[in-house]
């Protein structure tokens, strides 16, 4: 879930003291919970298990607020047991700042995983910063913009199996974002570099898959790459002609019945007009966390991260990871420069079968960061 939003910060703070009550207060939160769907269990009898979970939030961006989670958990063949659980999960808020907005991820295992349905997006009013392209830029304090952003996005994917764990497939991105509200109009960034503020991009993707993981939206075992390549061009309604490259690698090592080790590398290329909306951004809540997303912005950016995943007694775990990442105009150059640093822990809370609210808690250089979602990193 990329909504970088601390929704469930009450509800975590209730979880963390409960464990050091005793067995009767722990019944006492699972009926509440259960009351909401949050059972740490699936009925696939149901067309869609769902657990919502609300609570209250508060970040320097965007002040006190209030947010929810919901996820559902189903198989659309319910006769297809050795089919993986499909999910579909919404995330929403708003805060004191005026910021709003939900964001959605979809997946969904059909024909006894021979066919594969993936859907993200998000939907988004917020106060943001703009400090303009390249380290140098992130670095600095005198270019930056600030500005409110007006965002709305979507990725549907579909994938066919073409041999054991290995897909391909189709998909189209499209992401509109508009700046308005400019302050410090003399010297800010997007007058300095001369950015148009409102950007709508459009491609087609085409995408590749080895996926061995047991359960996508949370693994315990398992590794998977995936690789896309997306064309934007006019045909599709794209202000901009570009092209993006992503390539993902995870490995995941249960170490025992409660420990996991995760190990991720990420790497994004661009070529083309690319416009500032769509350059890839160093530092967000799942590649780099630590930083202000959208600080850190280039062409190309290369990320590898490692995590150890613990998981303690009834709904309770915790995670540590350390991390680092490198951007640059040219892919020549991605190994070059400025390396970032990531180090971090985080709590998790599992309220439906095998997913997770975490709240994380990341260091970059000369930066920090708080993360509360569904869903792990990576």
């Amino acid at each position: 879930m990329r909504l970088n939003i601390s929704f469930l910060c009450g509800l975590l703070t209730v979880s963390m003291m409960s464990q050091a009550t005793v067995i009767t207060s722990r019944n006492a939160i699972d009926r509440f919970l259960n009351k909401l769907g949050a059972d740490g269990k699936a009925d696939t009898r149901k067309t869609i298990d769902w657990g919502v979970v609300p609570g209250p939030f508060y970040t320097p961006e965007l002040g006190v607020g209030v947010g929810v989670a919901a996820v559902g958990l189903y198989r659309p063949d319910e006769h297809q047991r050795h089919t993986p659980l499909s999910s579909l999960s919404f995330t929403g808020f708003a805060s004191s700042t005026g910021a709003f907005g939900v964001g959605y991820e979809n997946y969904t295992f059909m024909a006894d995983d021979r066919w594969r349905f993936y859907l993200s997006g998000d939907l988004s009013r917020r106060p943001l910063h703009y400090w303009g392209e390249g380290f140098r830029a992130g670095r600095g304090q005198r270019g930056k913009q600030s500005y409110d952003s007006a965002k709305f996005s979507g990725v549907p994917r579909i994938l066919y199996q073409l041999a054991d764990h290995t897909y391909a497939g189709l998909g189209w991105s499209f992401s509109y974002e508009g700046a308005s509200s400019l302050q410090h109009k003399a010297s800010g960034s997007f007058y300095q570099q001369n950015e148009p503020r409102h950007i709508f991009s459009s491609g087609a993707s085409a995408l590749f898959s080895y996926d061995s993981r047991d359960f996508v939206a949370n693994p315990s075992r398992g590794q998977v790459l995936n690789l896309s390549w997306t064309r934007y061009t006019s045909a599709f309604a794209s202000n901009n002609r570009f092209d993006a490259f992503d390539a993902q690698y995870d490995y995941y090592h249960a170490v025992n019945d409660t420990s996991l080790v995760a190990w991720e590398v990420y790497s994004r290329f661009t070529n083309g007009q690319v416009p500032w909306t769509m350059q890839s951004l160093l530092g967000d809540s799942h590649h780099l966390r630590g930083y202000y997303e959208g600080r850190y912005r280039d062409r190309n950016m290369l990320t590898s991260q490692l995590e150890w995943r613990k998981k303690l007694s009834w709904r309770h775990g915790v995670v540590a990871w350390v991390g680092a990442g490198n951007m640059s105009d040219r892919p020549s150059e991605i190994l070059d420069g400025h390396w970032l640093p990531s180090v971090g822990a985080g709590y998790r809370f599992e309220f439906k079968k095998n997913m997770n609210i975490r709240m994380d808690y990341g260091l970059g250089q000369h930066s920090s960061g708080f993360y509360f979602q569904v869903g792990e990193a990576f």
